[in-house]
């Protein structure tokens, strides 16, 4: 399979692409994890196909998601553990079939040093996560919560969201008993209806304006 030519990595210079091109691609099933909090880094994933959710979990249990790792999108934890040699403090899953190019420490190494693109995409995409890891932040601490999940169900639903209460929590950073206290009156009031594993949005005007206040 030639993984790199539709890759995001497809526009690196012809060497590195070669090096590239000696990498196989695999397809790993819903739910198979990528990397537990503690583990080594030991290279780098290229995602092909499908998502990766990266969670991170409290001492009392409670996860959030910090971010998703789709197709031309990195993993924060992986760039940082490459080249500094910190391990993971986050775990990762794939939320779909996910296919992907696992790039060793070593090749991952030689690219970076070698390989001016590969170095500008290293680096762009790293930024670009970080930024998103500051929204998911200032989110987190200064945006109520009811905000956050009319915002969440506005991005997932179309207009039914097959989500539980308890994803829906790991995703804005709450408890799952929260998130379901403020549906559960969201459906009284007639904004959702819910279903076992869906929320179907019916008045997003109302969640929009939860949003924008």
């Amino acid at each position: 399979m030639d993984w790199v030519s539709t890759s995001p990595l497809s526009t690196l210079e012809p060497d590195a692409k070669a090096r590239l091109a000696t990498v196989r691609a695999r397809t790993l099933p819903k739910g198979t994890p990528l990397f537990h909090a503690g583990d080594e880094v030991q290279g780098f994933a290229v995602v092909l196909s499908g998502k990766v959710g990266v969670y991170l979990t409290g001492a009392g249990g409670r996860e959030i998601l910090l971010y998703d790792i789709t197709p031309g999108k990195t993993c924060v934890q992986s760039t940082i553990g490459l080249m500094s040699r910190e391990l993971y403090a986050a775990e990762a899953i794939c939320e779909v079939d996910t296919s992907l190019a696992f790039l060793p420490r070593a090749l991952f190494s030689t690219l970076l040093g070698t390989s001016p693109a590969f170095r500008d995409y290293i680096f762009s995409a790293f930024a670009e996560r970080m930024n998103s890891m500051m929204h998911l932040l200032e989110q987190v601490a200064f945006v109520r919560i009811e905000n956050r999940l009319a915002a969440a169900l506005l991005e997932l639903a179309q207009p039914m969201a097959a989500i539980t209460h308890a994803e829906l929590a790991t995703r804005i950073g709450t408890a799952r008993e929260v998130v379901s206290r403020r549906l559960d009156a969201w459906a009284k009031r007639g904004i959702v209806a819910l279903e076992r594993g869906s929320i179907t949005v019916l008045r997003p005007t109302d969640l929009q304006s939860l949003v924008s206040a």
